[in-house]
């Protein structure tokens, strides 16, 4: 071939590559394209639980070598909120380096990847009209009003995105940030001269009860509709718990897997950056309401492993948990080791002081403090990201005739999620936390066997059983719950053969590096199996010759 020609043909197929070459969070059908990929891996395997009234599919992953079910497992789940697009995108990077990178690790550990729990709301981010969207696609009446989604969005300013729209007024409780004054804050009533705002979402009153945007077109919001502290009565909640069918599939699906010993959720809520707080009170009532106290330790430790790992640190992250959500119902109505984390934060963005001398003298001066929008717009700036932001552009609202009224703020997406080039280096480093928090995992060991022969033919077994792992086989809550296998012990002897001793029996837990003593009397000769564990810790075996 033709020298010119072959170039002519690189240039050409390097071209298509690099166009095609992913820039962007993924289409539900791309996450669908990519899970069938790494389902082909052979270490993995993937099925649908369900489709949502929207007609998407919600997919569990199932990742590991060997008896599956018989072995610790933890269940990564992302897209608990629609918004939250990086989540999936972290669940699916996480997925396929366990798969490519980790394969060691599949001999021990099984992991359940549920990439995307709210898949008709995510896709609007791909929409026409953009927007943080919470509820999948059932209709629902969210302002209990007898009607149907009569007060939606309406995109104002034709622009593509619902943000706000801020409305000229003296009794407005709105007023400029004194450090950026694109955003708005809560006036503080100190007399000082300066416009003052009322704000609302971007649309109209269309069923004029004085509310905006209060019954859209969207349905149930997963992560808030569970059964944990469900708030009833709210929009997005549904009428009842576990109401859709995607949050009936999961946990029907969660249910049967005796073997998940914690979860990893990248959501809103954190409990990773900043662990939870032991309350006692919380905590003694009859419905507890707080982390256990041996847990709330296991959170600081696991917190201190995570914070080692994630290079960038929270600002202003005080989300750790709200009702009705995935995260807290894992730990206190599944009794299973429960974090989550956002994924990623905006990193705060400190004022550089050049002049000792200005700041000695303005030392009584009141500082201005940062909101996490002029936080964000700062960070932007210093990152040089562009169009993240609507200018205040006057429209004509029929509303609010012969008022000046503007439309504009931070577009809906870009606090929670990061410019796509980021998410690489952020699911590595979640990675490497996730196969971190697996290596420490419970482990049964067996140690210091001992046979001792007694007269009349009988033998005397005494073994150690050995947690060789700094977290314990069950959460304090896991130990309360009827959900959370407790460790078996049993022997293969027939009852006769057992003088002390039982052929079977149950042990509520063991604690990090804790070890238990087993003994038992048996007669005659042969071996004797000892099998020791529960699904959730994977099982440990000795034979004992008699």
């Amino acid at each position: 071939m033709n020298q010119n020609l072959i170039c002519l043909f690189a240039v050409a197929f390097f071209g298509i590559f690099s166009a095609t070459a992913q820039q962007d969070y993924p289409t539900n059908a791309e996450v669908a394209q990519r899970l069938q990929q790494m389902a082909s891996s052979g270490n993995a395997k993937l099925i649908s639980l369900t489709k949502t009234e929207g007609g998407q599919d919600i997919w569990a992953l199932r990742i590991g070598k060997g008896d599956l079910d018989n072995k610790p497992a933890i269940a990564i789940t992302g897209g608990v909120e629609g918004y939250h697009v990086l989540s999936v995108e972290l669940a699916l990077h996480v997925a396929n380096r366990l798969l490519k990178d980790h394969s060691e690790l599949l001999e021990t550990t099984t992991f359940y990847v549920f990439p995307n729990m709210s898949p008709d709301a995510y896709s609007q981010y791909f929409s026409n009209i953009k927007y943080e969207r919470r509820g999948n696609t059932v209709k629902i009446d969210h302002d209990r009003d007898g009607r149907l989604s009569e007060d939606g969005y309406e995109d104002l300013n034709k622009d593509g995105f619902i943000s706000k729209f801020r409305v000229e007024s003296p009794l407005g409780d709105y007023v400029p940030h004194e450090k950026d004054s694109r955003v708005l804050v809560k006036a503080e009533n100190e007399g000082k001269s300066t416009n003052r705002y009322r704000m609302f979402s971007e649309g109209i009153d269309n069923d004029k009860d004085e509310k905006y945007n209060e019954d859209p077109e969207e349905g149930i919001a997963f992560n808030k509709s569970l059964t944990y502290k469900f708030p009833a009565f709210e929009p997005y909640a549904g009428d009842y718990p576990v109401s859709q069918k995607e949050s009936r599939a999961l946990l029907d699906y969660l249910f049967e897997r005796w073997n998940i010993f914690a979860f990893v959720t990248f959501s809103p809520a954190n409990n990773l950056s900043a662990p939870l707080s032991f309350n006692k009170s919380d905590a003694e009532k009859r419905i507890v309401s707080s982390m256990l106290e041996k847990d709330v330790e296991i959170n600081k430790m696991v917190s201190e492993i995570y914070n080692e790992t994630i290079p960038h640190k929270a600002y202003n992250q005080e989300n750790q948990g709200t009702g009705g959500d995935y995260f807290q119902w894992a730990y206190f109505h599944f009794g299973r080791l429960s974090f989550s984390t956002p994924g990623w934060w905006v990193p705060e963005v400190k004022a550089e002081i050049k002049d000792s001398t200005m700041v000695e003298e303005n030392k009584d001066i009141k500082e201005v403090k940062d909101t996490p929008e002029t936080n964000f717009l700062s960070w932007a700036q210093k990152e040089d990201l562009k169009d993240i932001f609507i200018p205040w552009q006057e429209v004509n609202h029929p509303d609010f005739p012969n008022q000046k009224v503007e439309v504009g703020g931070i577009k809906p997406f870009v606090m929670i999620n990061p410019p796509y080039r980021m998410v690489d280096s952020i699911a590595e480093n979640h990675t490497n936390f996730i196969v971190k928090l697996a290596e420490i995992q419970p482990k049964l060991e067996f140690h210091n066997l001992k046979t001792e022969k007694l007269s009349g033919g009988l033998t005397r077994i005494t073994v150690d059983l050995f947690n060789n792992s700094p977290l314990p086989t069950h959460s304090e809550l896991g130990v309360r719950s009827r959900w959370l296998q407790k460790l078996q012990v049993t022997v293969n002897k027939e009852k006769k053969d057992l003088l002390a001793g039982n052929t079977i029996k149950l042990l509520d837990k063991l604690g990090a590096y804790e070890k238990e003593t087993l003994s038992w009397i048996v007669k005659g000769g042969g071996t004797a199996n000892i099998k020791v564990g529960a699904p959730h810790t994977g099982y440990v075996t000795i034979n004992v010759k008699l």
